[in-house]
């Protein structure tokens, strides 16, 4: 939701994503079909999964890093691709999670190997946000992330984030858009400025 206070107005954004959902029950519940419906020669495709392919207990969404979860992210490729668009892969972004020595820890498992495998396989422009911000959480501690996540008195979320978590974690995937060169220079803004929390609204969560 913080992605476009990066981008300049004639960058628009189509945010399809949906919380709770793999690499796999997003294909299975026909939102990819609805993307491809959409998109056009030019446009491009992000594509970020693995949090809840990790769901090993749940059929319905786990998907096997090496495999099943390739597979599915080949989809997104190639759908993309035939309709004149460019995917992009980027790596899950980091749980908070330390150690009792303060480190940081990687908490995705094979999941992001994979998914960097595959992009030297395809060809494909790789965004790396599981090693941007495994780093930037050990930068910040253990206690100042805390104001990243939803982590208050009464809840302890190190999953989801808050508003300036949102707007951290844009702002590492737009320096990986600029790193990699998907985008250049005069299609970001903002990006060493401080952004108002109040920029953001949160929507209801989907079911």
């Amino acid at each position: 939701m913080a992605f476009p206070f990066f981008l300049h107005k004639d960058r628009p954004v189509a945010n399809h994503a949906v919380n709770g959902r793999s690499s796999k029950s997003f294909v299975d519940e026909g939102r990819l079909d609805a993307i491809l419906a959409e998109i056009r020669p030019g446009d491009f495709l992000i594509v970020q999964f693995g949090h809840n392919d990790q769901k090993s207990a749940d059929p319905a969404r786990y998907t096997e890093p090496w495999t099943t979860y390739q597979d599915h992210l080949r989809l997104y490729i190639d759908g993309a691709r035939a309709r004149g668009a460019r995917p992009v892969l980027a790596t899950s972004v980091e749980r908070r999670r330390f150690d009792a020595q303060g480190r940081a820890l990687p908490s995705h498992g094979e999941y992001p190997a994979a998914m960097r495998a595959l992009a030297r396989e395809e060809g494909v422009a790789l965004l790396d946000v599981q090693a941007l911000s495994l780093a930037l959480w050990q930068e910040l501690g253990a206690e100042e992330t805390k104001k990243y996540f939803n982590w208050t008195a009464s809840e302890q979320d190190n999953t989801h984030f808050n508003p300036p978590g949102a707007i951290a974690v844009a702002r590492l995937v737009v320096r990986e858009l600029l790193r990699t060169r998907v985008l250049g220079p005069r299609d970001v803004r903002r990006l060493d400025d401080e952004i108002p929390e109040a920029w953001i609204e949160w929507l209801p969560a989907a079911v």
